[in-house]
């Protein structure tokens, strides 16, 4: 009987090269594998990258220099940071012919802001580019700068007193021709005959009629070939001068528009309630507005109506102002 043989380990395999010979089967089987898993994943990601290079190829350049500009969210810029090489890749593998196309077009847009001699020759280098900007141009709306004058802004009450008081006439006199055939003046102006004959005044208009203020009346000018009208009214700012403006107004038009006509409206001083009825003429009837009344006058002769007079004139501009469509 033969004795049985001890089981001895496997020999262990030499490190280096040499273990190579020892499995050659393992040995090649591994080493081939992993080359032919690596290639199957570049061409994947190959052909990924060339079908999403085709898609960008075809959009269209504005667009995409549009998107450059547009501000993208901060979640966004992983992917971009992923697909910016890819980009790169894509505009290497490009003809060059396309890559000078693509070039050109962006010149053509940044050309498109200069001058029109500019524009003209990118017309003539890309056409058919000229023709797509100029669909989109149609798309846009189209600004017209029409020059618009300013609405009127009804003026407040301290503006007027300080209108009056900072364009003062240079001197006063008696009587002035504020308006064409339209004098304003004072009592004194009012009782001297002589001077009134020699301005060929034909219709007086005094608002201050009454017995304790400029009481001349129709039989102080009997004789005369002149006209008169009188208002009994106060130089008061609560006194209600308004009621008269359309009337007084009325009757100066119709004054004036006599063959060689000319009025005379006057006061005790010539600065107050016969200026207050003389602007409401030229704003009624002469389409003035408060504020171009007081300058006119104001150019001619010195006045100051009272604070209540200027809040009537305000309440009168307002009203015109609405119905000629002014505010």
């Amino acid at each position: 009987m033969g004795l049985p043989q001890p089981r001895l380990p496997p020999p262990a395999l030499p490190a280096g090269p040499a273990a190579a010979g020892h499995r050659p089967e393992l040995r090649g089987q591994s080493w081939s594998f992993l080359p032919a898993t690596g290639l199957c994943h570049f061409v994947s990601l190959a052909l990924v990258l060339l079908v999403l290079l085709e898609a960008l190829a075809q959009v269209d350049t504005k667009k995409m220099v549009r998107s450059q500009c547009v501000v993208r969210p901060r979640a966004c810029y992983p992917i971009y940071f992923l697909l910016l090489p890819a980009l790169w890749v894509g505009y290497c593998l490009q003809s060059p012919q396309k890559q000078h196309q693509v070039c050109g077009d962006r010149e053509l847009e940044a050309d498109s802001t200069k001058c029109p001699s500019e524009k003209t020759t990118a017309w003539a280098r890309y056409p058919h580019r000229m023709d797509s900007l100029q669909k989109q141009d149609l798309r846009r709306p189209k600004i017209h700068r029409a020059v618009r004058g300013s609405p009127y802004q009804p003026p407040t009450l301290a503006y007027l007193q300080r209108l009056l008081w900072v364009r003062r006439a240079a001197m006063l006199s008696h009587v002035n021709e504020v308006w064409p055939n339209l004098f304003l003046g004072d009592a004194y102006a009012a009782r001297d005959k002589s001077k009134l004959t020699q301005l060929g005044i034909t219709h007086v208009v005094n608002v201050a009629a009454g017995k304790f203020q400029v009481d001349t009346g129709a039989r102080f000018y009997r004789g005369m070939p002149l006209e008169y009208y009188g208002i009994e009214a106060d130089d008061n700012p609560f006194f209600d001068l308004s009621v008269y403006f359309l009337p007084v107004a009325r009757y100066i038009r119709t004054a004036l528009s006599v063959p060689q006509g000319r009025v005379l409206v006057h006061c005790a001083m010539g600065v107050s309630r016969s200026a207050t009825v003389v602007l409401a003429f030229l704003m009624i009837c002469e389409n003035m507005t408060l504020v171009e009344a007081i300058q006119t006058v104001q150019a001619h002769r010195d006045i100051c109506p009272n604070s209540g007079f200027l809040q009537q004139l305000q309440v009168l501009d307002n009203r015109l102002g609405r119905e000629t469509g002014r505010l």
